[in-house]
Parts: structure tokens; sequence; C-alpha cells
């Protein structure tokens, strides 16, 4: 083999190491919502994934789970992390399972709690194990609100730092999910006493900021008295950073109003008001657009597109938003934009192609069931879980086309779907699922 030969089949392996080690990469699922923090699916995923499977066809595993927990699967480096907690509260676990054979490899209680706030009037609704875990290399950063936060190993699950001194008074149990960015771990804490968003050092745990909402918790609300107490101040909103030109904000939706901070500094940049309150579902950037895509909360919830740019500061609520959506929106399950158009799912099954640059409705649909558990987007295809175990499928078009249902009641899920290495993963009341096609 002469020289030009051998730099050639050089050339050629160290191409096909990228592009795999590449198309790895883009498998993992690091974030409740994906890579892209926005519920598409890697395009080398997207074509492989089942459009059809029963309790037992197209079912590689499933990983016996216990206790409750409403957090999404999340991946990487062939496992899949979740946590689990106690109806009472009292213990809260990490559980991580291996990725190819439905093995649990580890399952350790991470912290004991004597002091327990009762979930209020949403008790059988919320649970002590909603946020869901974040994933970095060799790296896994659990949350339970203010009952504590955690780095653990990855490989080992060893807990690296813990905090458990971030306080708030969830009310009805916490449930904003962590956000990694740039070594940076964010939280939100929005309860009755105190609403704030923090980050801190993701090698340390240190604090490295903490900025309290500026909202105008009392202005007055329908019924004339002041919006001090109980649901009017909770959101269980989980941030969307962004980059905006040079500077990379955080998005937080929170009661009454929601906020951009500076990524660096936590400053406030700008602020939009809103009327609702319980705001749960991250916003949704569409950077070629320059609009950011909002859902308010549960009360009178609101879809609100809102133009954003490097001078955008201040309060913007009069001079920014392009269009609100007043009804039929969801209070859970995140949007997702496709070619143009948004689809959304209420929480009790009314599917929406919306026009995202005006807010008009193109049609709607029907699915069976109660939805909390955002949709996926695999190429053309819509993946939707329900709460009674219907696995829908919805070509991603300006008509409505439904393609394929799949009941299996044992995948009754409240958590996101999850995908890696042409698998989709859904956790069960009872049991872990991997879906995937021979």
């Amino acid at each position: 083999m002469n020289r030009l030969t051998q730099l050639t089949t050089f050339a050629s392996v160290l191409t096909a190491l990228l592009i795999s080690s590449f198309e790895y990469s883009q498998a993992q699922w690091p974030d409740r919502h994906g890579p892209t923090h926005d519920g598409v699916v890697a395009e080398a995923d997207a074509e492989i994934l089942p459009i059809h499977w029963t309790d037992s066809e197209n079912v590689a595993w499933k990983a016996p789970l216990h206790g409750q927990g409403h957090s999404s699967p999340v991946i990487a480096e062939g496992r899949v992390w979740l946590t689990a907690a106690t109806a009472d509260g009292t213990r809260q676990s990490v559980i991580a399972i291996d990725e190819q054979t439905g093995e649990i490899l580890h399952d350790r209680v991470l912290f004991e709690n004597e002091d327990v706030e009762p979930l209020g009037g949403a008790v059988g609704f919320n649970n002590y194990a909603a946020p869901s875990c974040v994933l970095a290399p060799g790296a896994v950063y659990v949350h339970f609100g203010s009952y504590g936060t955690a780095k653990l190993d990855s490989r080992t699950a060893e807990v690296i730092w813990q905090r458990r001194d971030l306080p708030c008074q969830h009310f009805r149990g916490p449930g904003s999910s962590p956000v990694l960015y740039d070594n940076k771990l964010v939280l939100t804490f929005d309860g009755v006493d105190q609403q704030y968003t923090t980050a801190l050092d993701a090698q340390t745990g240190e604090t490295l900021w903490r900025t309290d909402r500026s909202t105008d918790y009392e202005d007055l609300g329908d019924d004339g008295k002041p919006l001090r107490d109980g649901d009017m101040r909770k959101a269980y909103c989980t941030p969307a950073i962004i980059e905006v030109g040079d500077q990379v904000q955080v998005l937080s939706v929170g009661a009454r109003a929601m906020q951009s901070y500076d990524l660096e500094t936590g400053q406030e940049l700008w602020t939009l008001r809103h009327d609702s309150y319980n705001a749960g579902i991250r916003p949704l950037w569409l950077p070629e657009k320059k609009l950011v895509i909002i859902n308010t909360g549960s009360r009178g919830a609101q879809l609100v597109a809102v133009r954003m740019d490097e001078s955008t500061q201040g309060d913007i609520t009069d001079s920014h938003v392009v269009w609100v959506r007043e009804r039929g929106n969801p209070r859970f399950a995140l949007p997702i934009e496709h070619d143009g158009l948004i689809y959304q799912v209420t929480d009790n099954g009314v599917l929406a192609c919306i026009d995202v640059d005006t807010g008009e409705e193109l049609w709607k649909e029907r699915l069976s069931g109660d939805y909390l558990a955002s949709p996926i987007l695999a190429g053309d295809h819509l993946y939707f879980f329900n709460q009674s175990g219907l696995g829908s499928i919805v070509n991603a078009q300006r008509e409505p086309d439904i393609i394929a249902v799949n009941d299996v009641p044992e995948m009754s899920t409240t958590a996101c779907p999850a995908v890696s290495h042409g698998a989709i993963f859904v956790r069960g009341k009872e049991f872990l699922f991997k879906i995937q096609s021979p």
C-alpha cells in the first residue's frame, strides 16, 4: 500500500469515526425535551422509529419501577435515568437502567425527608418526583425542588455535591426541571412564599446568582382581592435557554408574568405580563422567525407569540406581542413547531394545528384520552402518549391524518417520552418500556 493510499484509507476511517461519534451524540436524550429542548428527534433516529407496537410486539424490554414519579427518562452514555419517590415524600430515589438490556444498574435513595409539605388539593395528581434529571458527560443532575439537588457520577451514581438549602414552599409539590448550559445549572422556584431563579456552578454546586421575580403579585384578581396566596403565585415552568445575538438568555414563565434573565449575571432583561398562574410549559424559541411561543398557565391559558431580538428590553407586554390564542390551549404538553406550523394537544386530547405567523387555527382533531406528556416529532411524524396507554402517531401536515393508534394500558404515562438509538422510552406507572423495531 503506497503512502497516498494509506492516507486516503486513514482519512476514510477517521471520517467514519467522526460521523459515528456525531450520530451517537445526537442519539442521546439528555433533557426531558431532548437534545434541542424542543421535542425534535435526531434525523438518524427519526427514520427508524416504530409506528406500531403492542404489549409484546416491538417491545425490546420493560424494566420494573417503584414508587411514584412524573419525571421523564433522560439518556446518555448507554444509561437511562429517572427518579421516584414514596407516596408520602419521605424517600426520594434515583434510578439508572441499562439502555440496551433494561437491567437496573443503580437504585439508590438520594434524599430522606422528615418534614414533608403536603400536596394540598393536588393529591392524586402531583407527586414528590416530578422534576426530571438533566445529563452531561460523566454527570447526572438530580432535582427534587426544595427537598434537594445533587450532582452524581454517571458511572457510579455516587454524589459529587448536593444542595438542600434552596428554600421554597411548593404548596402542591415541585415541578420545574433543571436546565444545564455552559457549566451553569439553572433552577426555578415558584412557590407561594418566594419566587426566584438561581444558577449554580455545575462543577461545584455553588450559587452563582439568584434573581427574585419582579412580578407585582399585589394586583387585584377578578374577585377584587389581592393575589397574595396559594396558586396565584405558583408556577412549574422549566425555562428555555436561548442565544440571542451574543447574549444567552433564560426565559422563564411564572404566575402573572414571564421574565428573561442574562445567563451570566441573572440580571432581568425584559418582562411580559399576563393574567394566569401555574405555568408549566417550557417556552418554545424559534430563532429563524425570532419568535418565542409561550403558554401562560392553567387559568384561561393563552398561547402567545412574542417577537424578540437583541434590543428587546423592559416591559414588552404592549409592544412585542404578535398574536394571542385565547382558548383551546394545554396546561402541560409542550407545543411542537414544524414547517411553519405549531401542533399542540390539550389536557383532554384536542390536537390543533396553528399557523406560526398568524396564530390561525388550521385544523383540530380529537385524540382519545387525557394528556400530560409532551409529544415528540420524528421526521414528519408526531408521537403522542396519553394517561390510558394510547400511543398515537399523526402526520405533521396542513391536514389532519392519524396514521396509527397503539393501545397498551401498561404504558399509561404522565412523563415525556425519550428517544435514543432508534428506540422510544416510555415511563408507565410500574415499568419503563423500550419500544424498538427488531
